[in-house]
């Protein structure tokens, strides 16, 4: 919301800076985004009067301008634009002057003839083109003939204006008005501010009755409120200037006297009004509904609109022409050969209007009001406000009479609160007598009774309804800087992470340690992305109302997540990408109210992990190395229980070949592979390595006491062995098997040759390990390491059929 400085001061005695202003508004009252100085950084900028225009002798659209700006002599400009006259006042950038989008105007030639500045348009002085008036939106702007050579054009412009941009928040629509601000400032300052008086004629001849026919088939919850009024004889004109200076400072873009007016009744009363050509309408008839299916609507910008039945819609005789508190039709629009003006001021819920604006994506300013409401009191006062103004701009007259399809009877609300309370809620020690005095700047009629101060609500403040409301507001008023700061009490605890966010701390120490780089994703994804790599079945959780179609259902992995930042980093050229994110995904059940929130740890690699230099060479990653981080990392933990990888093909977006799914013990904890070549080619990444791992299972699983252990100072004694065994036998289970038959000395097995090319028969492969063997606490004898050897060997020719080489 734009609130023009000097447009207040029609309210308040204000003299202090805009800054300080903005200041106290954002200290009490809501969010302040800035100050806009709209002639802040233009500087020679002033009014000229054109004596004579001739067209340019070497040029079909140039013009050459004697033009007075208020010195001694004429000054000669040359100018294109298409409406520029002699005996015009214009806007004149003098030589070395500053305009918009801080742009130097020097003497320059065109087509051989000296140009001594520029004529300006408004978009060039840094106006928005949205604000434009169209019928200059081409041409430069013509000042008003009083405008004086040689002054600054600022004042002229309304430029010279400071405007406070606030940041509303959803509780206080009050403030969207020039009304609701006033009333907010005298509170603040405690003044009585000068209201705004509507001075209506109305017609004793013509009765508003006779012409239009208002119903409302809605329900009254969803259009508790809905009145016309009709003013004719109306002669459609642009706005004088000093309305368009209103408009354009508010944000808005003047468009013609009735427009303007409705626009400006909007800013000034927060109250939105529709304004319909009456010829238009199918017999004056109106009616209001909610939209039936397959009915469409062609809106005022051209678009055609398929209605929802959730859609409330203006009609005229059953055939939509206008969304309600959103847009009109096209059909109903007011044009230059407007006469009669079928003005509408209505309520609707705020609900119904929050989804038809998203729905169709018409966000507007009156469609904003509704959404965060509006004073139901004033809709009469705005409407009879609006028919003035349009009869006085266009010179029509009122018809007599409001038409009232639906009128609502509004009562101030009235709220009981004792001076113990807020005393209380607040930490003061404040008096009866203060806090009436609030309530009394607030314009808020109050009586009290001993400690209870009964308190009524105007209908402007319908944010307010119970005792915690007032509180806030006393809050407020009294400063929120001067209520007293105080410790809180209670026992004191120790300040540290409980396990689980060590834990978590710890998991990114680790996968730093590894190599692997932290990235925050979105929760929020698609439909499908949520859907992959997930490792438990799970409903998708959508959004009812996505902020855009990417960012519609929360996510059941990381790792879509990861494969996105993996391709923005290929798309800009880093080819050795390793990243690593912990987070929530969210698990859904059919049954639940809300998803579950599981904390995970996901990562993905591609490229090397380590980086080629003098003499170390590149190693591209593949299954191993991933395994072998994630294998590091489980031992973090002390699990328990055994970790076992078990090969899988059960996941769609993972290589069949080269994944296998993590348990500990019979608990599935994650998964660990390549990222299946038609995945990683959508996602625009190459050969890609990932996991992703429960972490909320992994906390909770049983752990082991991890304990010290000295490094034995007695040598240790190493045996190889090599075997034929069947291709189907694991490595893991040959480890599994030599450690339960190597005897309490065997501390390691190594793997270290895996061959099955020729010489090995099919169906073979031939495996070679080395086993280690020390003891704690004396040098071990060579017989007995011989013996425990010769048990494994054993083992495996008889469990195995291995075939020792």
């Amino acid at each position: 919301m734009k609130i023009s400085y000097a447009w207040l001061r029609d309210y308040l005695k204000l003299s202090l800076p805009a800054d300080e202003l903005a200041e106290k508004i954002e200290r009490t009252a809501v969010e302040v985004d800035g100050v806009i100085r709209p002639s802040e950084g233009l500087k020679k900028v002033v009014v000229g009067h054109v004596l004579e225009c001739v067209p340019h002798p070497d040029s079909d659209h140039l013009h050459i301008c004697q033009v007075d700006v208020g010195e001694a002599d004429p000054i000669q400009i040359v100018c294109g634009a298409p409406n520029v006259a002699a005996g015009q006042n214009v806007i004149v950038a003098l030589p070395n002057s500053w305009i918009g989008n801080h742009t130097k105007i020097k003497r320059s030639k065109m087509r051989g003839e000296v140009s001594n500045g520029m004529l300006c348009a408004l978009d060039e002085l840094g106006f928005d083109e949205k604000l434009v008036p169209k019928e200059v939106a081409d041409g430069i702007f013509i000042l008003p003939a009083d405008a004086k050579p040689g002054e600054p054009v600022f004042s002229y412009l309304g430029m010279d204006d400071e405007i406070i941009d606030m940041s509303v928040t959803p509780n206080r629509g009050d403030m969207l008005s020039m009304n609701g601000t006033a009333h907010e400032l005298a509170a603040i300052y405690d003044q009585t501010p000068t209201m705004p008086t509507v001075d209506l004629t109305e017609s004793s001849d013509d009765l508003a009755d006779d012409d239009l026919d208002v119903t409302v088939q809605a329900d009254e919850h969803d259009v508790p409120m809905y009145k016309m009024r009709l003013i004719k004889n109306v002669t459609i004109k642009p706005s004088p200037l000093w309305l368009q200076i209103r408009i354009w400072n508010a944000g808005m873009r003047p468009i013609n006297n009735v427009v303007d007016a409705t626009n400006y009744i909007l800013m000034q009363y927060g109250q939105p009004l529709h304004a319909f050509d009456y010829d238009k309408l199918d017999g004056g008839k109106v009616n209001v509904r909610l939209a039936k299916a397959g009915e469409k609507l062609t809106t005022l910008d051209g678009e055609e609109r398929d209605l929802l039945p959730t859609d409330l819609v203006i009609c005229s005789n059953d055939q939509p022409i206008c969304l309600a508190g959103t847009m009109g039709g096209l059909d109903t629009e007011v044009t230059d050969q407007t006469t009669d003006i079928a003005l509408e001021g209505a309520i609707f819920d705020a609900v119904k209007i929050r989804k038809t604006a998203h729905n169709h994506g018409l966000h507007s300013e009156a469609s904003m009001r509704y959404e965060r409401g509006i004073d139901h009191s004033a809709t009469q006062t705005a409407l009879d406000a609006a028919a003035a103004m349009i009869a006085d701009l266009g010179a029509g007259t009122v018809a007599n009479g409001t038409v009232i399809g639906r009128d609502e009877d509004v009562q101030p609300v009235v709220v009981d609160i004792t001076l113990t309370r807020i005393n209380h809620v607040l930490g003061t020690e404040l008096t009866a007598d203060a806090v009436a005095d609030i309530f009394r700047r607030l314009d808020f009629p109050t009586t009290v009774n001993d400690d209870t101060f009964t308190v009524t609500i105007p209908a402007r403040r319908w944010d307010i309804h119970i005792p915690a409301d007032l509180i806030e507001e006393v809050a407020r008023l009294y400063g929120y800087d001067n209520l007293p700061a105080t410790l809180p009490t209670g026992q004191p605890t120790i300040g540290k992470l409980n396990e689980t966010q060590q834990a978590i701390r710890d998991s990114r120490k680790l996968m730093e340690s590894a190599g692997l780089t932290q990235a925050i994703s979105y929760s929020l994804t698609t439909e499908t992305k949520a859907k992959a790599f997930a490792m438990h079945a799970s409903e998708v959780t959508k959004l009812d109302f996505p902020m855009s179609s990417e960012r519609s259902a929360l996510r059941l992995n990381l790792i879509s997540g990861l494969l996105d930042d993996l391709a923005y980093n290929i798309a800009r050229k880093e080819q050795d990408v390793a990243l690593y994110e912990e987070g929530r995904v969210f698990f859904s059940q059919p049954e639940q109210v809300r998803p579950k929130e599981v904390e995970h740890l996901a990562g993905a690699i591609t490229g090397s992990l380590v980086p080629a230099e003098w003499g170390v060479a590149a190693k591209p990653m593949d299954f191993y190395q991933i395994k072998g981080i994630v294998a590091g990392y489980l031992k973090s933990l002390a699990l328990a229980d055994a970790v076992t990888y078990v090969a899988s093909a059960d996941h769609a977006d993972m290589h069949p070949g080269r994944t296998a799914d993590i348990y500990v013990g019979d608990q599935l904890v994650g998964f660990v592979g390549q990222v299946h070549p038609t995945t990683a080619k959508a996602y625009k990444v190459r050969e890609t390595y990932v996991f992703e791992l429960d972490l909320t299972t992994l906390i909770a699983l049983p752990k082991e006491r991890q304990q010290y252990q000295p490094i034995s100072k007695f040598p240790s004694i190493t045996r190889d062995v090599a075997m034929l065994i069947d291709d189907e036998i694991t490595n893991a289970q040959v480890v599994d098997l030599i450690t339960s038959k190597g005897g309490a000395h065997l501390q390691t097995v190594k793997l270290f040759d895996v061959y099955n090319g020729k010489h090995v028969p099919e169906g073979k492969k031939s495996l070679a390990y080395t086993l280690t063997y020390q003891d704690q606490n004396a040098t071990l004898v060579d017989d007995d390491v011989t013996k425990a050897f010769e048990k494994v060997l054993s083992a495996l020719t008889e469990e195995f059929g291995a075939e020792i080489r």
